[in-house]
């Protein structure tokens, strides 16, 4: 009796040591919100960094698109959108045509072509304050189609570059891909225009990698010829 005694007294006692270790490394509900909230918190603030780090990339980024745009020449062949807010009939999408110039309503033709998008803007802001109280004017360039610069020869990439501004020959080259494997550096030919004038340049891509010579500026409408 005594025996059977100790043997169920031994179970029981082994039973409830096991129910407190199951206690002891369970968590409680108050644990478990509190680790979900010290998480929540983790998390949010690791993505408040990453938004934060992001934020400044696409700030820095805009600020160098709107340095780009401002510096932007109009030429023929672009195209416009003028946007005069609440004036939906002199809202318009044009072409800036061979003569460098658009056509508007109640405007007669206007010179576009040689000004940059806000010097257009301030233009047609004059000219439309003699119809439009107060004209509010936006001037925005959907299609970069004068900016052009050919690059045939010994490139991976030759045909027609689009460009936003003036580029370095350098520049010019990594956008294209570089050069193929029989590229002849020493002997780039560039055709340029200088006082309405055809005029050739040779450049030794070498030597201004070496730092021997300065780059070369590329201009919209320019030739660049690698043997």
């Amino acid at each position: 009796m005594k025996k059977s005694l100790i043997a169920f007294l031994s179970v029981v006692y082994a039973f409830c040591f096991f129910i407190y270790a199951q206690d002891v490394g369970a968590e409680s509900p108050a644990e478990k919100i509190q680790r979900w909230r010290s998480e929540s918190v983790s998390t949010h603030a690791s993505n408040k960094v990453t938004d934060t780090a992001k934020a400044q990339d696409n700030k820095k980024v805009a600020a160098d698109v709107v340095t780009e745009i401002d510096k932007y020449v109009i030429g023929p062949e672009d195209v416009l959108h003028i946007f005069v807010w609440k004036e939906e009939f002199l809202t318009k999408t044009v072409p800036v045509r061979i003569d460098g110039k658009i056509s508007l309503p109640l405007l007669d033709d206007i010179q576009a072509a040689g000004l940059t998008p806000l010097q257009l803007k301030e233009e047609l802001t004059k000219k439309l304050s003699g119809f439009v109280d107060n004209p509010t004017v936006t001037v925005t360039v959907t299609e970069a189609n004068s900016y052009r610069v050919f690059i045939s020869g010994e490139v991976k990439q030759p045909g027609i570059v689009r460009i936003r501004s003036e580029v370095t020959l350098v520049n010019l080259i990594i956008m294209v891909g570089g050069f193929t494997e029989w590229a002849n550096k020493r002997k780039i030919l560039i055709l340029t225009k200088e006082n309405g004038k055809e005029k050739r340049i040779t450049a030794n891509y070498n030597k201004i990698i070496d730092g021997d010579v300065p780059d070369i500026t590329i201009k919209p409408g320019d030739t660049v010829i690698i043997p």
